[in-house]
């Protein structure tokens, strides 16, 4: 298999993730998205890394070391100039693997069913088939197959670490 740049001058995206993918790997962290855009004269390689836990400034930092030793000793992406941009996922992913429900568990989502239908709810566990949600009070479950699309909703009244108890609609929180 080729890893050179195809006719249109793009580097293929499952080749560049199966380069990509063993030395984030190497990280800990799992390999998100790796995607090369046009930028004027250049091009833009963005690789999204993440992995249980989180990632810091100084994995990001690691990681894009690591690949861009690694670009520099391969031709997989040709001879034409491009800048290599590594961070993590925004909080606007949709969730489509088990593992974005796991990393995501106590924040709350809004799913979208297959079926019809909208969920929204606090994620309280994620297996590898289904998460529990927390609807108003309720827990259901939410098989992945069922699901069309998943978003993580931003809450700017709840307390940050606060897993356990709902912030008030008004974003106070008591001090002890």
């Amino acid at each position: 298999m080729s890893r050179k740049p195809n006719h249109a001058g793009h580097t293929d995206t499952t080749s560049l993730e199966n380069f990509l993918r063993p030395i984030v790997g190497q990280f800990g962290c799992d390999l998100e998205a790796a995607d090369v855009t046009p930028a004027g004269r250049r091009r833009l390689l963005r690789v999204l890394v993440d992995r249980d836990g989180g990632i810091s400034l100084d994995d990001v930092a690691d990681v894009t070391r690591a690949i861009s030793k690694a670009l520099d000793a391969d031709d997989i992406m040709g001879d034409g100039a491009y800048t290599l941009e590594v961070s993590s996922p925004g909080v606007d992913r949709p969730l489509t693997l088990p593992r974005h429900w796991r990393r995501n568990i106590s924040r709350l989502v809004a799913v979208t069913l297959i079926a019809g239908g909208k969920v929204t709810g606090r994620i309280k566990s994620a297996s590898d088939e289904a998460a529990e949600l927390d609807v108003d009070g309720k827990w259901e479950t939410v098989a992945y197959a069922d699901v069309e699309k998943a978003k993580v909703q931003i809450e700017f009244n709840r307390a940050a670490g606060n897993d356990t108890e709902e912030t008030p609609a008004d974003g106070t929180v008591e001090e002890n």
